[in-house]
């Protein structure tokens, strides 16, 4: 059986997984959500890494079944680097960022044109996109008050050296890659997802319903798509 390494964004707390890992527990799955240290105006990508190499560790390493390494965001930059570190059978990122080879996740904003593209899609959706970044509007607005509450109550900021911190693979590890994208997610949108997705992986996403921090807000959709992934 597969455990699922559960990588989080900005921030890096493990609790944002919990409701993924609850729908997993109840289908008797293994799971182990990683807390990296994004708080620390030391920690980059390096250390990022390691502490999910770490966790793994502590936790007894490989799973009969393999890794499954799941990542949100900003994790999008470390599961990479895992995947070159732990033996991974699959990966998949769910609105993340996609690197390339010596970016940083600084440089990606400008590389990938998501301000432009979260443009477009407020002025689809007909919001002011000159109003200015919002919470509530561009990370909450699918969520129940509950979780906003969970959210709030475990969140803390995310330093800046992580984002001048290079992706240091010189290629995409060798390894089976699936890419998830929230169908509302009004931060990365999906047509912006599938088209950085295909240009830097060649990768068509699937879609699954809630924006951008759909493992908070749709958790058993999330997890009906990766335990597909897992069988398939």
């Amino acid at each position: 059986m597969s455990t699922y390494v559960l990588i989080p964004g900005a921030g890096g707390v493990a609790a944002f997984w919990q409701p993924v890992e609850d729908e997993l527990r109840r289908r008797g799955r293994s799971s182990l959500a990683v807390d990296l240290p994004g708080d620390d105006p030391a920690a980059g990508l390096p250390e990022y890494t390691d502490a999910v190499v770490e966790a793994v560790g502590r936790a007894g390493g490989d799973a009969p079944g393999g890794l499954v390494v799941v990542a949100q965001s900003l994790g999008g930059f470390t599961a990479p680097l895992v995947c070159a570190r732990l033996p991974v059978s699959l990966l998949v990122l769910v609105n993340a960022m996609i690197p390339l080879p010596g970016e940083t996740p600084g440089e990606w904003w400008d590389s990938t044109g998501q301000a432009a593209a979260m443009r477009a899609n407020d002025v689809r959706d007909g919001r002011d996109p000159d109003a200015g970044f919002d919470l509530a509007t561009y990370f909450l607005h699918d969520m129940s008050q509950a979780e906003i509450d969970r959210l709030m109550g475990n969140n803390r900021d995310e330093s800046e050296a992580a984002f001048g911190s290079p992706f240091t693979l010189d290629a995409w590890p060798d390894v089976p890659t699936r890419v998830i994208t929230g169908r509302d997610d009004r931060f990365f949108p999906a047509d912006f997802q599938r088209r950085v997705a295909r240009e830097r992986l060649g990768i068509t996403p699937d879609e699954v319903p809630g924006g951008h921090l759909a493992p908070l807000s749709h958790p058993r959709e999330l997890v009906d798509q990766l335990e597909a992934y897992a069988a398939g």
